[in-house]
């Protein structure tokens, strides 16, 4: 009898290891994407919001993938006045300013982040972001991610911009090299071709994926916008 029970709880003690290793580790469980009406969500933006979204088509994918996040575009919200929020952004051809609507249907399946300093803007603050925006406005695209080209790109733009109104420099200035060394599996073939045959290791740049991981902003929304 005494051998039946030892084998009894034998028998249940492998059924628990067995439904606990099938089980995710709590560590890689990955929250669920939220999902808000884009209307009802652009009502709840204020000016200096930053705006990411994922663009589906290359470049910008393999920006993403090189920087081992989702995001590979961001803009800045200028103005919450209208019907609707203003974002200011630099974009092929030309940096200006584009409504929220036409911004996330550019974005992959609606995917947007909406990121805010702790503090919000005040009066003075949100002018300066406005001039700084105006003084920004017609400015050639850099298509090599300079970040001390006369150009511009998305996440300069939007570093400076806030730089501008706030005094906070956002994301992390990192240089080529550093870059594509933290990725090894990052498609150092298409940067090659992208750059003519030679990569400029020591160029210096800033990422989405660095103003994205800012610890200094938190998150207002993570996820899809319908």
């Amino acid at each position: 009898m005494q051998t039946s029970l030892n084998r009894s709880r034998h028998s249940k003690a492998l059924m628990v290891s067995a439904v606990l290793l099938s089980m995710p580790a709590l560590g890689n469980v990955q929250p669920a994407l939220q999902q808000m009406n884009m209307r009802e969500l652009g009502k709840q933006m204020q000016v200096g919001d930053v705006v990411f979204i994922r663009i589906p088509k290359p470049p910008f994918t393999k920006v993403a993938t090189t920087t081992s996040s989702w995001t590979n575009h961001v803009g800045i919200v200028t103005d919450v006045s209208g019907i609707e929020p203003v974002i200011a952004e630099s974009r092929v051809p030309l940096s200006g300013v584009t409504t929220w609507s036409k911004f996330v249907k550019r974005s992959d399946a609606g995917r947007v982040a909406i990121t805010r300093l702790p503090v919000p803007l005040n009066a003075q603050q949100q002018l300066k972001l406005k001039q700084a925006v105006a003084a920004r406005q017609g400015i050639l695209y850099d298509t090599g991610f300079d970040l001390h080209s006369s150009r511009q790109f998305c996440s300069r733009y939007v570093r400076e911009v806030l730089q501008d109104a706030a005094g906070v420099e956002l994301g992390e200035v990192e240089d080529f090299s550093t870059l594509l060394n933290r990725n090894p599996q990052a498609d150092q073939r298409f940067w090659r071709i992208w750059y003519f045959g030679k990569i400029p290791w020591q160029r210096e740049t800033v990422t989405p994926a660095s103003l994205l991981r800012d610890s200094r902003m938190h998150i207002v929304f993570d996820g899809n916008a319908q």
